[in-house]
Parts: C-alpha cells; sequence; structure tokens
C-alpha cells in the first residue's frame, strides 16, 4: 500500500524538475542547472576567509602548534 502510495507521486516530483540535460547549450544548460538548484551561501568562516583581512592561511594554526612544541625542546639539558 505505501509503496503504489510513492510510487504514484515518484513521477510527478521528476516532472517538477526542468530536463536540463536535453539542452545542447553549455551555457543554457549550465543557467537552467543553476536556476534548479541554486548554491547555497555559506559564511565567511567556513568558507575559508578570514573577514578582516581577506585571506586565511590554511597553515596558520598548524606552524603555532609546531612553534609550540620546538619552544618546549630542552637542547643541552
Amino acid at each position: 500500500m505505501l509503496t503504489s502510495a510513492l510510487g504514484t507521486f515518484t513521477p510527478a516530483a521528476v516532472a517538477a524538475e526542468p530536463n536540463c540535460r536535453a539542452i545542447e547549450s553549455t551555457s543554457v544548460r549550465l543557467s537552467c542547472y543553476d536556476a534548479a538548484f541554486p548554491p547555497k551561501a555559506r559564511k565567511p568562516a567556513e568558507a575559508g576567509i578570514d573577514s578582516s583581512s581577506g585571506y586565511k592561511d590554511p597553515f596558520l594554526a598548524e606552524e603555532a602548534r609546531t612553534a609550540a612544541k620546538l619552544k618546549n625542546i630542552c637542547r643541552g639539558c
């Protein structure tokens, strides 16, 4: 019973989406996909960009951890 009810709604859901595959022009096909599936907005922190400087070094935290480890090494104990 449930599967037959789900089966009747599936073609309607597929028909609601535009058929972007059939478009031969690449730019028009891309705009069709962009309209059908708009990109989700990302926060600046998620994008990896620091809002104060505009660029966030991905290795900055790793360099800080390495420097802290090097400062704790006893040289000439």
